[in-house]
Formats: C-alpha cells, sequence, structure tokens
C-alpha cells in the first residue's frame, strides 16, 4: 500500500508569538519548529503501522522552504520512507491544498493522512480541500482508521457517541487523538533518515485566496479573585457586575 501523509512545522508549544511587519506576519526568530502534532503523532504513526501491517511505502509531503527539511528529516527518522518538499512559501490553506494536489495527481496513493489541523492556525481546511480538488471521498477528526480489501473503515467521535463510515480507496483522512500511539525516533532511524531521499519540487504556483490584514495576540489574563466561602453575596455581585463571558 502506497500512503502519503502531509505534515507541517510547527512552532512549539512554548515559543514566544509576536508579529512582524506591522503585524501582518509571525515572527520566526528564535522560534523552535516540531513536526506538527496531529501530523506526526496520528497520521504519520498510523501509516507506519498500516505499512508494518500490510507492507508498501510511506511518503511525506511537505510545502515549505528548506527551513521545513529538518521536521521533515525527524519524520523520515520515525520511519517514513521519503520525502517530497514542494518548494513554496505556504501562504493559506487553498494553496497549500493545491500544491499537493498538483503533486498527487503526478504520483498515485492509496491513501492520503494529514493531521486533523495545525496547532498554530487550527484551521482544519487543508484535508478537505485536498480532497475536493483531487475529487476523493474524505472523512474529517478520524480517531481508528483500518484499511483491508481495498476499502477504509473509519471512526471519528460524535457528540453522544461514534460515527463509523467505511470509504473505498483512495481516500482523504483527516487524524485525530486516538489514531494511533506517539513514536520516538531511535538512533537507527535517525543515522537512517541523512541517508533517506528528500525530492524538491517546484510549486505549481496555485493562488492565494486568502490576504493577511493583521494578527493580534490574546488579551493577557486577569487577576485572580479569592472569594471566602461564606461570603455568598459578595461572590454573586462580583458575578453580576466583573464576570466576563467568553
Amino acid at each position: 500500500m502506497n500512503i502519503l501523509v502531509c505534515i507541517s512545522k510547527a512552532p512549539d508549544t512554548t515559543s514566544k508569538i509576536t508579529f512582524k511587519n506591522k503585524n501582518t506576519a509571525f515572527n520566526e526568530d528564535g522560534v523552535q519548529f516540531i513536526v506538527n502534532p496531529y501530523d506526526e503523532w496520528y497520521a504519520l504513526v498510523r501509516a507506519l503501522e498500516l505499512k508494518e501491517a500490510q507492507g508498501g511505502k510511506v511518503t511525506i509531503v511537505s510545502v515549505g522552504g528548506a527551513d521545513v527539511e529538518p521536521v521533515m528529516r525527524k519524520a523520515l527518522a520515525i520511519g517514513a520512507d521519503e520525502a517530497a518538499r514542494i518548494d513554496a512559501n505556504p501562504t493559506d490553506a487553498f494553496q497549500v491544498a493545491s500544491e499537493i494536489a498538483t503533486y498527487c495527481s503526478q504520483n498515485s496513493f492509496d491513501l492520503i493522512l494529514v493531521g486533523k489541523e495545525t496547532i498554530d492556525y487550527n484551521g482544519s481546511q487543508v484535508g478537505g480541500m485536498l480532497a475536493a480538488i483531487v475529487d476523493l471521498p474524505f472523512v474529517s477528526n478520524v480517531s481508528k482508521l483500518e484499511v483491508s480489501d481495498g476499502k477504509a473503515q473509519v471512526e471519528r467521535d460524535k457528540q453522544g457517541g461514534n460515527e463509523v463510515a467505511e470509504l473505498n480507496l483512495p481516500c482523504v483522512i483527516s487524524s485525530a487523538k486516538g489514531m494511533a500511539e506517539q513514536r520516538i525516533p531511535n538512533m537507527r532511524g535517525i543515522m537512517a533518515a541523512r541517508t533517506k531521499p528528500l525530492t524538491v519540487i517546484p510549486s505549481a504556483n496555485p493562488e492565494t485566496l486568502t490576504e493577511i490584514t493583521a494578527f493580534t495576540l490574546p488579551p493577557e489574563k486577569g487577576s485572580v479573585k479569592l472569594i471566602d466561602p461564606d461570603n455568598m453575596e459578595e461572590l454573586v455581585n462580583l458575578l453580576h457586575n466583573e464576570a466576563k463571558v467568553i
């Protein structure tokens, strides 16, 4: 089975977030980047599990400049067989999905896995857009995935229960928590990753549909007021007059 996993870089969650160019661009200076966790922990690891059980190959693809290659090498160290970097600056979900769709049209994959979202933008858009462009079935937020007899059996959490569906391969799946368990690359994998193929592919130059006007940081956390449990009158007064609904 030939599986494609779409990955992206994301800031480590401990990074200090600032903006530049009049708050229209994320300032990457001094930021530590990691493989987006939903791409790594769930999509990539489940792809590797399927390959180990059924044979085949796992390819990773990412849209970005040379600065994304370190996180791609980590994905190779975890176990991916080869990588393709589409040489373009990711600007919005449609552009990224279009770039990957062009790559998919030039290659044959039985299954395409993406993380349900990135931890920086939380857009949850690339998977659905990619599936629409390449005209393949798509299910989002999948927490369980099995593949057999040319079909994918998926399960995802719904309010009050679970939803189960079956899709014909090839298809696109958006991966969520529960699909797999995180893997830590070992020394052998790290050494092997240095020699695994990483192909750089020219951009297809798709259009960008989004213009960023400004980024803003969320308001700083306010102070905490401690109320004596016996002073219910003060508590009620504060809830009425000072508490804010978020």
